[in-house]
């Protein structure tokens, strides 16, 4: 079997009816559901099978949300004998690889989830801060860009070739925009009010880390490569590295890279498509697909088996 490694999204990648099909026909899959419920305090399956998708949306029930849905999905290509040689994640995703990985249960990596959304959905008030999406510059001159604007902006995402994401006060990353636009670059101010990745986040990893220090996280079992620093860390690491990630760039294009040099190929493994999309644009050779749902699932297992 090729050496594969999976990746698992982060939040913006929830839609209502994600893991359905999984629980309904899967009981490894139905148990991790049930146990999030009981961990929750309410009906999270029913918000993941069943949305609304306003709700869904909501930071406080999309994070564990995702976390629940890919977890599920992973015991099943667990079951279907598709093993992961390393693994990552996109910001919330690193949690789902950690637990994936046996780094932490999922009963303490829950209610972590919980209080990671909690604490972000507060960290600025609505409207005041902001997140776009910059396609087909260079790196300097978005950094050039967010140095013009007057306020807190910077390079959040660094997701693939041409592609990042700045992050910070909302009225510095329109100004930041502007100016980019100005120059001809593309730029897509994105559907969220949390600034992630920004220096505005850096009180929230302050209250998050005595919650990550409380952890009894366990060596990795699987690689997994964080967000912060593109490499592997030992569980002495982890509280720091998920702390700083509230406020550092996300390495994502670094961390592909870097793995690239240990697998053959890649899966994406959780609801969407999107990571599918930035391994693409890095090598497209070495995505084998997403699994979001069973008849992905079974496309991905036809495609490890053949090589």
């Amino acid at each position: 079997m090729p050496r594969l490694a999976f990746v698992f999204p982060g939040q913006g990648a929830q839609y209502p009816g994600m893991g359905k099909d999984f629980a309904d026909n899967f009981t490894e899959a139905a148990h991790i559901f049930k146990v999030a419920d009981d961990l929750a305090g309410y009906k999270l399956s029913s918000i993941c099978f069943e949305g609304p998708k306003e709700k869904l949306n909501q930071t406080e029930f999309a994070q564990p949300a995702l976390l629940v849905t890919s977890l599920a999905i992973m015991e099943v290509l667990k079951k279907q004998g598709i093993v992961p040689l390393m693994m990552a994640g996109l910001s919330l995703g690193e949690y789902t690889a950690l637990v994936a990985a046996q780094a932490l249960t999922l009963e303490e990596a829950l209610p972590l989830v919980q209080t990671r959304a909690r604490l972000m959905q507060e960290a600025v008030p609505a409207g005041k801060g902001a997140m776009a999406a910059v396609l087909g510059a260079e790196e300097e001159i978005v950094k050039q860009a967010c140095k013009q604007a007057e306020g807190i902006v910077e390079i959040a995402n660094y997701n693939c070739p041409g592609q990042v994401v700045i992050s910070g006060e909302a009225n510095a990353v329109k100004q930041a925009g502007d100016i980019l636009k100005n120059a001809g670059v593309r730029v897509k101010m994105l559907a969220v009010s949390v600034p992630s990745h920004s220096p505005l986040m850096e009180e929230t990893a302050t209250k998050l880390k005595p919650y990550l220090e409380h952890t009894e996280w366990q060596e990795s079992l699987v690689d997994v490569v964080s967000n912060v620093n593109a490499r592997e860390n030992s569980a002495a690491a982890f509280s720091d590295v998920l702390a700083r990630q509230l406020f550092c760039p996300v390495l994502w294009e670094q961390s592909i890279r870097y793995m690239m040099d240990k697998v053959d190929y890649f899966v994406e493994v959780g609801p969407g498509t999107t990571l599918s999309g930035l391994i693409r644009r890095i090598d497209r050779n070495r995505i084998l697909g997403n699994v979001n749902d069973i008849e992905s699932m079974q496309k991905v297992i036809k495609e490890v088996k053949s090589r």
